[in-house]
């Protein structure tokens, strides 16, 4: 994710702060909607490793400190992690929304939260792998 000269985007957004509570509305929305139950499932029983996985995740991809790959390796291997989960346009979708809610709900600044979300609609766009 780019830096601009207004500093990284975990900068932009408010760090971990803001970081938690998007990370916390995105799986609260996952389990609130309906249609969200199929991604849900995905994820296990237990959230408590995922919203820890995704927190230090998105720290790391939007510029904050590296707290993710010391642990699961470069990010960019996040496709090979989704593979054994059929991901198709409707999942991605899905997905979408409920993280969509999550930057609404959280991120103020709406240019800001614009780019965002297209840099994370192009993530999900990449975790497709069936059709």
């Amino acid at each position: 994710m780019n830096d601009t000269a207004a500093g990284s985007m975990y900068e932009r957004i408010g760090g971990a702060a803001t970081i938690e509570r998007v990370v916390e509305s995105f799986y609260r929305n996952m389990n609130l909607m309906p249609q969200a139950q199929t991604i849900r499932a995905m994820h296990g029983d237990g959230l408590t490793g995922m919203k820890i996985a995704l927190k230090k995740y998105l720290t790391e991809w939007t510029g904050g400190p590296g707290v993710y790959s010391s642990e699961k390796g470069h990010p960019p291997h996040m496709r090979e992690r989704h593979a054994t989960f059929p991901i198709d346009n409707y999942a991605r979708d899905i997905w979408m929304d409920c993280m969509d809610q999550a930057l609404e709900e959280h991120i103020t600044d709406e240019g800001v939260r614009a780019q965002l979300r297209e840099n994370v609609k192009t993530l999900a766009d990449q975790m497709r792998n069936t059709k």
